[in-house]
């Protein structure tokens, strides 16, 4: 691998730098993109984020990104309300059989991505762009 770790399988799952999670995140949010345009009204891939103007963003402290630049994967409009309601998507593809997970269940691990993606996400979403936000965690 780039990164000068043996290329595994195991290591593909999980390396940043040379192996495959960016491949298999970008992969299932361009298809959820895909599928959500066939039904959906103004889909976007990688909106930006409104920049925050001094808001504080309840209850997340440090876990809630509050880049200028931040991104989520996807946006669309009247996916669960109105015509005219926006919700924004961020995808999240994990190795459940990283070996940093083997303890957990896989019930547990789903539940701490979607919380992950909530407590970095969620109520910037709702607060300042005033939408709604959904994980999709595979």
């Amino acid at each position: 691998c780039i990164c000068g770790d043996p290329f595994t399988t195991n290591h593909a799952m999980n390396c940043p730098t040379g192996g495959l999670p960016s491949v298999r995140h970008n992969e299932v949010r361009d298809y959820f993109g895909q599928l959500l345009n066939e039904v959906c009204n103004d889909v976007q891939i990688e909106p930006r984020l409104q920049p925050l103007d001094g808001e504080q963003l309840s209850g997340h402290g440090r876990s809630a990104n509050t880049d200028q630049e931040a991104r989520l994967d996807i946006s669309a409009r009247s996916v669960w309300g109105g015509r005219f309601e926006k919700t924004f998507f961020d995808v999240c593809v994990f190795n459940a059989t990283r070996p940093s997970y083997v303890s957990s269940s896989i019930d547990s691990l789903y539940r701490r991505q979607e919380l992950d993606k909530r407590r970095q996400y969620e109520q910037r979403v709702l607060q300042v762009k005033h939408a709604s936000f959904t994980p999709i965690v595979l």
